[in-house]
Order: structure tokens, then C-alpha cells, then sequence
């Protein structure tokens, strides 16, 4: 029987986790060593993937086939310093972040590694939830092609779907993702807050939420962006979105500035059915 290839995370964090216990429980790649910022998180999240083992430091990390940093955006590239400086051998490794290229593993790439960088497109709102959503989520790989060909068939055997991404296009493309993901709680925060100072009772909230936010969605699976606009941009009450607008910057500038700003979107969104 082929042993299966080995990998070493470096931050075992909601992606880290996630991504470790889907190759492991589908037999794709083994987990090897994991180090985190303590030994404790560092053992939970070896509970958590059901396999591999705590390290202590970069020197207690035996060598692997693949490596996932996947640290805060910020400690990526130092990461790939203290690598280097540890001596390991050469090996594939690649970053989990959306809006930072490859470019950020650059020392290693320097110094014989491959290099590379896997985003998917999915709110890992909690390790366990990501394991039962991933199934067909789109992950965008970039970075060297030898190293992009190397990761595709790994993300594949758990359930993406794979494509590239040009370096040049990262920071466009995970404003996307932020925009299509971690907006809407904002966006549903501000409502409820406009809400509640407008004098809705707060126990009609939660029901407000559930129901406004899943005709929403059941409306743009169906209809599309375009299809699913309503209100007065749709209707092309301009007059009436200015009013408005004014009223919520009187209640608080930024939100105001917002929505302004997603009117405008909008309008053209009604105008020529696209952005």
C-alpha cells in the first residue's frame, strides 16, 4: 500500500482545521506536525482533525511533502522567513489567504521550495459547519504552475471545484468574496440597528432577519442580481432613495455614506442589468 504524502500546518486555525480533517478522513494526505501559537490550540486542533501531533517549535517540525501556512494574513510572509531560517528541506508549500498572492512565500521560492497560494470561496464559520458545507466549493489556486498543478488534485479529491487565478487579480477577487460574504452581517447589523431606533420592537427582530433574509436569497438563486432588485432604485424613485439616504446619514454619517453609495450601485444595477 502507498503511504500517503505528508503535510505540516503552520496555524491550525477555522481553515487550517477544516482543510486537515477533510484530507485526513478522506485518505488524502496524512497529518504530520502542527504549530500554532500554543500547545493547546495546537492539541485541539489535532483532536479536531483526528491526527497528527502538537510541535513545539519549527525545529520540533519533521520535514513533509506539503505545507499549509495558515496563519493571519499579516504573519504569512515572516512565516516563510522563520521556515527558511530553520533549515527544513525543500518541499511544497502554499498560503491559504484570498487577497495575498504567492509572492508573499517568495523567501522560500528563494530558496528551492514550490510555492503557491488556495483560496475557497466559503465562510468558515466554524471548522465543523466548513467540513459539511465544502462539498463543490469553488477554490482559486495560484502561483507557479508546477505548484498549482500539484495542489489542484488534493482540493478535488475533497470536493472542490479548482480553477486559477492571475497573481495581478487577487485583491479584486477576494473583494468579491468580501462583498458577497462578510458584508451582509454588517449590512444586516446596520437594518436591525435602523430598526430598533426607529421604534420596531425588538422581540420582531429575530423573525424580521429570518424571513426578509431568506426571501432575499430564495429570490436571487431564482431571478438572479438583476431579477431580485427591489425597492426604489428598481422602481427608479430617485428622489425617494436621496430622502432616505439623508435620513440614515443623519442618524449616522458612515451608514449614510453607504447607502448612498449602494444606491448609485444599484440604480445601475436597475438600468442596465449589470455592474
Amino acid at each position: 500500500m502507498t503511504a500517503l504524502p505528508t503535510l505540516n500546518l503552520l496555524g491550525a486555525g477555522r481553515v487550517g482545521r477544516a482543510l486537515g480533517r477533510l484530507w485526513h478522513t478522506q485518505g488524502v494526505l496524512r497529518l504530520q506536525d502542527v504549530l500554532t501559537t500554543s500547545s493547546a490550540s495546537a492539541q485541539a486542533a489535532v483532536d479536531f482533525i483526528g491526527s497528527g501531533r502538537p510541535a513545539s517549535s519549527l525545529d520540533d517540525m519533521r520535514p513533509a511533502d506539503y505545507w499549509l501556512i495558515a496563519v493571519p494574513d499579516r504573519q504569512i510572509a515572516a512565516s516563510a522567513r522563520a521556515l527558511v531560517s530553520a533549515g527544513l528541506p525543500p518541499a511544497i508549500a502554499f498560503h491559504a489567504s484570498g487577497a495575498l498572492a504567492a509572492a508573499e512565500l517568495a523567501p522560500l521560492q528563494a530558496a528551492g521550495w514550490q510555492v503557491a497560494s488556495a483560496h475557497c470561496i466559503l465562510s468558515f464559520a466554524t471548522p465543523a459547519t466548513a467540513v459539511q458545507q465544502f462539498a463543490g466549493t469553488p477554490c482559486a489556486l495560484e502561483g507557479d504552475a508546477q505548484t498549482v498543478a500539484a495542489l489542484q488534485p488534493l482540493f478535488a479529491a475533497i470536493g472542490a471545484h479548482c480553477f486559477t487565478l492571475p497573481s495581478a487579480d487577487k485583491l479584486r477577487y477576494h473583494a468579491a468574496a468580501v462583498f458577497a460574504t462578510n458584508f451582509l452581517p454588517v449590512l444586516q447589523a446596520t437594518a436591525e440597528a435602523l430598526w430598533q431606533d426607529s421604534g420596531v420592537p425588538a422581540e420582531l427582530l429575530p423573525q424580521l432577519r429570518a424571513n426578509l433574509l431568506r426571501h432575499a436569497v430564495d429570490n436571487l438563486l431564482a431571478l438572479g442580481p438583476a431579477g431580485a432588485l427591489t425597492g426604489p432604485a428598481a422602481r427608479g424613485d430617485t428622489a425617494l432613495a436621496q430622502r432616505q439616504g439623508q435620513a440614515v446619514a443623519a442618524w449616522d454619517a458612515q451608514a449614510g455614506a453607504a447607502y448612498a453609495a449602494l444606491s448609485e450601485l444599484a440604480a445601475r444595477l436597475a438600468r442596465d442589468g449589470r455592474l
